[in-house]
């Protein structure tokens, strides 16, 4: 999939489903719930266990968007394409990481804190800016950031959950991404898959209110 593509389709779809643990028999189950509660843009941090191969047995499936998290070198960004990855997020702006996708093919999202990140990120060919983390008056903070940059395309994620993802959309972001509020730590610990399949559903049903 194209950068292009791939920015169009999260504008769409407004939420992906990122996990991230330590926790290697539970990665593909708790992703399976949250495919099974209706998440189709998916993502595996490279510090989960088996995440390259995780990305690579999902990427095969019709129908799923499966891209690498905590990307942090070149050799990262090649790994994750080469295993089928679609788009890779970071939590730093690093113009050599955003260079590497570029030349890869894919979209690149890194992780911005500050307007000049932003800015930064978006002039050196990132499409997407990834807010992390989440400041403490987020909604407020994309809309202060998007009024002088509107042509920023702002996907925050920590800090997101089902009571203030709608606020985040309306203020402007371009899409949101589910970390703990979806895969909640205690759930992965004791292998409670169905509550992470009902709370993806919630999640969902809060993203597309209107």
């Amino acid at each position: 999939m194209d950068p292009g593509s791939f920015v169009s389709l999260l504008g769409e779809t407004k939420a992906t489903a990122i996990i991230r643990t330590s926790l290697a028999w539970a990665v593909r189950p708790a992703m399976e719930a949250a495919i099974e509660g209706g998440f189709r843009i998916i993502e595996f941090t490279l510090n989960t266990p088996e995440a390259l191969e995780c990305i690579e047995e999902f990427a095969g499936r019709d129908g799923l968007v499966v891209g690498a998290g905590t990307v942090l070198t070149p050799e990262h960004v090649r790994r994750s394409v080469d295993a089928g990855a679609a788009y890779l997020v970071s939590p730093v702006v690093d113009d050599e990481i955003i260079a590497e996708a570029a030349k890869a093919g894919v979209a690149m999202m890194p992780g911005t804190r500050t307007p000049t990140e932003m800015l930064q990120a978006h002039r050196a060919g990132a499409l997407l800016q990834k807010l992390f983390p989440a400041p403490s008056a987020g909604p407020a903070f994309v809309r202060a950031c998007l009024g002088p940059l509107p042509f920023l395309r702002i996907v925050p994620t920590n800090g997101v959950n089902e009571s203030n993802v709608r606020a985040y959309l309306e203020a402007g972001a371009h899409a949101v991404g589910f970390v703990n509020p979806l895969f909640d730590p205690d759930d992965l610990r004791h292998g409670r898959f169905e509550r992470i399949a009902r709370r993806a559903r919630r999640l969902l049903e809060a993203v597309s209110e209107r």
